[in-house]
């Protein structure tokens, strides 16, 4: 990681399908000095994604954490789940220059990733710009203010 992490304490959750790419990103972030609440689940077994989801989401809201990543296997459905919560903005990325995008205009406070959408290497690219992204307001806090 090249940049001060605007997040220093992140949720992270997946289902069975993104929890390869979870522990990949966990065992990054604990490198680079950031706090993880892990919030499952913990192994390859079936399981279903809004489970994981909602208590990623809920750890953002309660304040258990900055921020948060989520995985499963294409992104969509985990993403969905953490945005029924009133202020969260889980944006789903396959791109370094979407996590950035996310940040800027979107102050989007959950990345979402597909673990089986995309590279080790390209996630932790979207990981590392997201966290060292920051929100650019003006016209954005406009626009975020109305997503509520």
């Amino acid at each position: 990681m090249h940049h001060q992490p605007i997040f220093r304490k992140l949720a992270l959750a997946c289902d069975h399908a993104g929890f390869p790419l979870k522990q990949a990103i966990h065992r990054r972030l604990t490198g680079a000095g950031l706090e993880i609440v892990d919030c499952g689940t913990n192994g390859t077994e079936s399981v279903d994604y809004p489970d994981f989801g909602h208590a990623a989401a809920r750890a953002v809201l309660e304040g258990l954490a900055d921020g948060g990543i989520i995985v499963c296997g294409s992104g969509i459905g985990i993403s969905i789940a953490a945005n029924r919560h009133r202020g969260i903005r889980a944006a789903l990325c396959c791109t370094p220059e979407m996590a950035a995008l996310a940040r800027q205009h979107n102050d989007a406070n959950i990345l979402a990733l597909g673990g089986r959408i995309i590279d080790e290497a390209t996630a932790f690219s979207c990981v590392d710009v997201f966290l060292a992204t920051a929100f650019e307001g003006g016209r954005h806090a406009r626009r975020i203010a109305k997503l509520d």
